[in-house]
């Protein structure tokens, strides 16, 4: 309250016993809608106390009422005559404080997002804002700051700009680009405004729950959806390395155009890190062949004792594919090869069945109802209860059927001799 406020008006409206009178004229002006002056004002639900103040602003005894309606140019008029203030929303400005136009902050609001989100010269940047997932993003990674949100966008295109990379560490591209080598570390606003651009470019792949990352908007978007192995999918799509040398893709007699290398002995499993498979892509032979693929190292294994350098080409996603065995798998997409797809006869399994058929295109190897009721009449000792949540298989809808009806899983290993005759590449 300001110390210098007419004694007059203090008794007219002060005191806290009418500062609720005062805060409900206040919203009225608050709420006025843009460029429209305030003309009338009704106020219900009187106090004695209010009525009578009202009745001494308007100059009149009032008949006692629960409300009154007020006529705001009037009050104005005479408080200007009584030298007490140029109008009412002065006199409670005098009184409490400025009275904010929240019709005008709006329209200043939307006016600098509007020039944040037109400021943008990266054409996907820009498409992710233009949509309502996008721009609420930024605004929480900005903390509902246009200036904050405006800096995050331009760090951003700077990185989009140097995207795809070729097998470029993350540090170093934050740090060549940005000046820090943390600013594109998980939950930092830049990366996750960059992997939300780069998400668009492919569909989004579930989590190893089997669960869907949430699109731009959510909370989870400043740790991108899926975690960090899901981070580190899609900064590998754009060609940068994070954790390069973690979990490395395991395979077996994977054909190249290049002179075979110790990294890659015929007839012995061999492992490609992230890091070698995009700086230094290798050159796959596959355009037409038929490349297997299964979820455990012990298959793998198998194949690799039975037929050696006979062995087909098999790749080995070891769970839930992480962003080496994508990359491979992707590489090898490209090259032509058809994938064909084995996994665990559980639910786990059917979720990294979904995850390699949806995202490169595999199709099922011997990963049917059919053989699922085949393995469980030939196995039945080689098979566990099958619990957890159920989970559709995107390829055959009664697959998912029949492991709910026969309530037992069996693991892939434990079917590995009907495997292996697909995998006599003699």
């Amino acid at each position: 309250m300001n110390d210098q406020i007419d004694p007059r008006l203090q008794r007219l409206l002060g005191g806290e016993h009418l500062a609720p009178l005062r805060k409900r004229l206040r919203q009225r002006f608050e709420r006025a809608p843009l460029d429209e002056a305030v003309e009338y004002i009704r106020v219900g639900e009187l106090s004695a106390e209010e009525h009578a103040a009202l009745a001494s602003l308007l100059g009149r005894p009032q008949r006692r009422s629960k409300s009154l309606r007020i006529d705001v140019r009037r009050i104005d008029a005479d408080l200007q005559r009584a030298g007490l203030a140029p109008s009412l929303r002065d006199a409670l400005e005098r009184l409490d404080g400025p009275i904010p136009h929240l019709a005008r902050a709006r329209l200043r609001l939307q006016t600098l997002w509007s020039g944040v989100v037109d400021g943008c010269g990266h054409p996907g940047l820009a498409d992710l804002l233009r949509a309502p997932a996008g721009i609420g993003l930024l605004k929480r990674l900005a903390r509902q700051e246009p200036a904050v949100a405006a800096r995050l966008c331009h760090h951003a295109e700077e990185v989009l700009r140097h995207l795809p990379a070729n097998g470029v560490t993350r540090s170093q591209l934050a740090a060549e680009v940005l000046g820090d080598a943390h600013a594109l570390d998980n939950g930092r606003g830049t990366a996750a405004l960059v992997l939300a651009v780069w998400r668009q470019t492919a569909a989004p792949a579930p989590d190893e729950n089997g669960d869907m990352p949430e699109e731009p908007g959510e909370d989870a978007d400043l740790e991108p959806a899926g975690g960090a192995e899901r981070a580190r999918e899609i900064w590998a799509r754009a060609g940068v390395l994070v954790n390069e040398l973690a979990r490395p893709a395991l395979f077996l007699n994977l054909p190249t155009r290049e002179a075979g290398s110790d990294r890659r002995p015929l007839g012995e499993p061999a492992y490609a890190s992230l890091r070698s498979l995009l700086r230094s892509p290798p050159r796959w032979d596959a355009a037409g062949r038929t490349v297997f693929v299964c979820e455990n190292p012990n298959l793998l294994a198998i194949a690799a004792d039975q037929w050696g350098a006979g062995c087909a080409p098999l790749v080995c996603t070891d769970g839930m594919p992480a962003a080496a065995q994508r990359c491979l798998l992707s590489q090898l997409a490209q090259a032509g090869a058809r994938l064909r797809y084995h996994g665990d006869f559980d639910w786990p399994g059917l979720r990294i069945g979904n995850h390699v058929m949806r995202e490169h295109g595999a199709e099922p190897w011997r990963f049917g109802a059919i053989d699922y009721l085949a393995a469980v009449q030939a196995a039945p000792s080689m098979a566990h209860p099958l619990g957890g949540q159920s989970v559709e298989a995107s390829w055959d809808a009664a697959l998912t059927l029949a492991m709910g009806e026969h309530r037992v899983a069996i693991a892939e290993e434990a079917v590995a001799t009907s495997l292996l005759q697909d995998l006599d590449d003699r």
